[in-house]
């Protein structure tokens, strides 16, 4: 088993204590052998120069398959944008899906993402791209009514068919999830039959929820409740439920969150650009300890695919929207985007923090970029949520090997820089 001695490093670790500090990273094949002042052989020294090494970011929502559709849609209503996209997006091969699922893996790694929950069609082709990148991605097969499906086949057999295929040739950058498009275009049956395969196959569900504010109006319209209560009522919401967005919430529903124990990717940079019209109750949500995690959307209601960009946005909107400078702190921010993203996905003992036992997904950063001066221990996190961009990265590591080098991506054969 090959190992790599990371010697010289500021080591923000992400354990519970928060913990920073100066040593070495020694990793043992995929794991985070050991971590401190380390004197042992490995097979390979990097002398890292005072760098700074931190928990790969996690993307709790994405559609990574969308990248040849960055700026097809910008700057239009809502209405426009949807009817834009799905004309778009109806016809698609599954190589087409391989292909430019590769390049958004490709701006994820660069970006320092090194694993991402993906909610799309054809993730059997998303699969592979991830394997050939080396990301570790969490797929969920989107399953919605018949009636409204492009694609061949049942949804629902359609991810079950998928879960198994995983399941039988299984990569351990690869988790199968079960996805769900949305209460607008799944019915209660609909979304019991994606309850009992995520039962089924002991995973968790991905969905799009309380989005919008037509969202909601059709759902009081045709239920006589919001989306939160009504799901609720028909014993859909658990722990196992990933909801993205969540931006149309009220006080009522933030209990059920958190006694549901639901967790929420919160996608700032997609909600704004579409005008969404509300901001998602972040501070309230951390008050009543619902787990919150960032996603970036896809690039074509995002236009980038950056979890340093999430980071900002996410702490200045909240003070900003709230009129005090102190919530959403850089600190929470990061934690959105690294452990708490491992939480959202059920990994949390597996990834998130640089901890001894865990795997070795981990981003160097250049000490020397012009993000960290003036450098000192305790401006670190500030440095990173507030200053930094993607030139700060040097070098991106995903179960214990290399994807991207220097700024470059090296785990495939990438033109993209």
């Amino acid at each position: 088993m090959t190992s790599t001695l990371y010697k010289n490093l500021w080591i923000v670790s992400q354990n519970a204590k928060r913990d920073i500090f100066y040593g070495d990273i020694f990793v043992e094949g995929n794991i985070f052998k050991r971590i401190g002042k380390i004197s042992e052989d490995a097979d390979n020294v990097i002398d890292c120069k005072g760098n700074v090494a931190i928990p790969g970011f996690i993307n709790t929502h994405a559609h990574v398959a969308m990248s040849n559709m960055k700026g097809i849609a910008d700057d239009m209503h809502f209405d426009k944008f949807l009817e834009t996209t799905f004309k778009y997006d109806s016809n698609r091969t599954e190589e087409e899906v391989e292909e430019n699922a590769l390049y958004g893996m490709a701006e994820m790694l660069l970006n320092g993402i090194t694993t991402f929950a993906d909610l799309y069609y054809f993730e059997n082709a998303i699969v592979k791209s991830a394997i050939k990148a080396n990301i570790r991605v969490h797929a969920a097969w989107a399953i919605l009514d018949q009636e409204y499906t492009t694609q061949k086949g049942n949804p629902v057999d359609n991810c079950r068919a998928f879960i198994e295929n995983v399941k039988e040739n299984p990569n351990e950058l690869v988790t199968p999830v079960v996805g769900v498009q949305g209460i607008y275009v799944a019915n209660e049956e609909t979304l019991h039959k994606a309850r009992e395969l995520a039962t089924q196959y002991n995973t968790y569900i991905h969905m799009h929820l309380s989005e919008t504010r037509k969202e909601v109006t059709d759902c009081v319209s045709k239920y006589g409740k919001r989306p939160v209560e009504w799901l609720d009522k028909i014993g859909f919401l658990d722990e196992n439920t990933l909801a993205a967005h969540s931006v149309w919430l009220t006080d009522k529903e933030l209990q059920i969150y958190s006694q549901r124990k639901v967790k929420v990717s919160h996608c700032p940079s997609s909600n704004m650009k579409l005008a969404v019209g509300g901001i998602a109750p972040i501070p309230e949500m951390i008050h009543n300890n619902v787990v919150v995690s960032l996603g970036t959307d896809s690039v074509v209601s995002n236009n980038s695919l950056s979890m340093l960009w999430e980071m900002k946005l996410s702490s200045l909107l909240h003070k900003l929207s709230k009129w005090d400078a102190t919530v959403v702190s850089a600190q929470t921010s990061f934690d959105m985007a690294t452990i708490n993203g491992a939480k959202a996905l059920k990994m949390d003992q597996e990834i998130g923090s640089i901890e001894e036992g865990k795997k070795a997904d981990f981003i160097i950063l250049d000490k020397t970029n012009i993000a960290f001066y003036p450098f000192s221990k305790e401006r670190i996190i500030s440095s990173i949520v507030y200053s930094a961009d993607r030139s700060a990265i040097k070098e991106v590591i995903v179960n214990g090997k290399t994807s991207v080098k220097e700024g470059r991506i090296v785990s495939f054969n990438s033109p993209f820089t």
